[in-house]
């Protein structure tokens, strides 16, 4: 649960080597999805209307779900949504919410679909230095929906198919330039690769639009100015990938530069705001600690640790990246060292009282009951502490906890594995397949979905569980759509 990843993808340290290779035949498979699922009028596009584009942003919401690597760690998810609901609050009125989601991958990239998804890459969060400067990318990427500037184009796309059109969209968005996408781009007519690449004047006006939204969020302006600078630094320093909107235009100092003037033409007291990094970096060092090259991530936690002042997080990052690399006696004392240096701060002992858990120590127990007490909102430790409570014999309480997670995660496979066991061993058969059901099919394995969902049919006997099977039913029908 949380940093576990759907299990096409193993462990989470060796995906983004194979995301790259594997994005032709997704976008591919995206482009024959759609182009079979929306009808043929619809392809058309005598309009592109708010209707559309909530269908688009589901389906390719679906289809990303089934075939990338997504984050689902609620401390990391969460804390992107709160970025994107600050920002989302300085728009005008919208047609859809805009949620978050988070990739595995180390480009410094994000993007937003119609629709309202928004997706970035950890590879972004891991290079930048501020809060502000991950929100003037969101900001940027917000603005390009809020502007509609795809959909403007797909209303133009009189003569193409809905397929070849989102195959384009896919290929732009997911490909950073230089990746799969460019190779897709080959792969679908030039012109309508062309027609849905955003033009200097939408970027511009994603700039101008973002920095608004930027400076109305209440963040500091040069938090824009930031990202785009240190995006392009490190490309050209370590040949990163970069997103569409620094790499497609010749003109992106000149951007930069515009940026800085219209920042500078703000009030005093706006241009002096201070960033608050408090959340930003605790999220970093999780993204570094579980999912950065370990080398790289024992130098960054190094570097963390070389001041005066001792850094509680970095002791927790250290403890988390010596358990991945299986040193489990480092990760004690790393362990040891972030409760002594923070014992009031609930992710430091949420994270501690995990690593107790999953290493069978005694500790475990009253470790995550005081992280519980910290944050009583926090899913993973309830989540352990309901595994906890499973393995000493308590089903009842375990179950509650749970559902608590699942009220919060619905798509966590993990979540759905363990609750749907421990059902089974308190003898609710039919609530125990089903749950097994939906962590095969989040896991994207039809062919363990199917089985326990056949031994799940025949025990649907009361109205309630007949319901509940049904909306399996159809998210899976849905689901396998993508699969063919």
């Amino acid at each position: 649960m949380g940093y576990h990843l759907n299990a096409r993808y193993g462990a989470a340290g060796n995906a983004p080597g194979r995301l790259w290779r594997g994005l032709v035949a997704v976008l591919l498979s995206f482009a024959l999805f759609l182009q079979g699922a929306i009808p043929v009028q619809a392809a058309l596009f005598g309009s592109f209307g708010v209707k559309d584009e909530k269908e688009l942003g589901r389906k390719f919401d679906v289809l990303v779900r089934s075939r990338m690597p997504l984050v689902e760690d609620p401390e990391i998810k969460g804390y992107i949504q709160s970025i994107v609901d600050r920002l989302s609050k300085t728009f005008p009125p919208q047609p859809f919410p805009f949620t978050a989601n988070v990739l595995l991958h180390n480009s410094m990239n994000a993007f937003a679909v119609p629709g309202g998804s928004v997706f970035v890459h950890t590879g972004l969060i891991m290079q930048l230095d501020h809060e502000s400067e991950l929100a003037g990318v969101l900001g940027h990427e917000l603005a390009h929906v809020t502007q509609r500037h795809i959909a403007t184009r797909m209303e133009r796309a009189q003569a193409v198919t809905i397929g070849s059109l989102v195959g384009a969209l896919a290929a732009a968005l997911l490909g950073g330039g230089q990746g799969s996408g460019a190779i897709f781009a080959g792969s679908v007519a030039a012109g309508q690769a062309a027609m849905l690449n955003y033009s200097r004047m939408d970027e511009t006006e994603a700039d101008q639009i973002g920095l608004q939204y930027l400076t109305s969020a209440g963040y500091r302006p040069q938090g824009l100015q930031g990202a785009f600078e240190k995006i392009r630094r490190k490309q050209w320093a370590s040949g990163i990938d970069i997103p569409e909107y620094l790499s497609t235009h010749p003109d992106v100092g000149g951007r930069i530069n515009e940026i800085h003037a219209r920042i500078q033409g703000l009030p005093a007291a706006v241009r002096n705001r201070k960033d608050d990094d408090t959340r930003f970096n605790r999220v970093k060092t999780l993204i570094w600690a579980r999912y950065g090259d370990p080398d790289a991530a024992a130098r960054f936690f190094a570097k963390q640790l070389e001041g005066k002042k001792p850094d509680c997080l970095a002791y927790m990052g250290q403890g988390i990246l010596a358990e991945r690399r299986n040193q489990i006696k480092d990760a004690d004392a790393a362990f040891s060292k972030a409760l002594a240096c923070a014992p009031g701060d609930a992710l430091v002992v949420r994270e501690a009282g995990r690593f107790y858990y999953n290493k069978g120590d005694a500790r475990a127990g009253r470790t995550l009951l005081r992280a519980l007490e910290l944050d009583p909102n926090d899913i993973m430790a309830q989540f352990f502490y309901a595994r906890l409570l499973d393995g000493s014999g308590d089903k009842a309480s375990a179950h509650k906890y749970y559902q608590q997670v699942l009220r919060r995660l619905p798509q966590d496979a993990e979540v759905h594995y363990y609750y749907g066991r421990s059902l089974g061993e308190a003898g609710k058969v039919f609530d125990a397949y089903l749950h097994l059901a939906y962590s095969s099919l989040y896991q994207n394995d039809k062919r363990k979905t199917e089985s326990w969902l056949k031994q799940a049919r025949p025990l649907a006997r009361t109205p309630v569980e007949q319901d509940q099977l049904k909306r399996f039913e159809a998210i899976y029908a849905e689901r396998q759509e993508v699969w063919k």
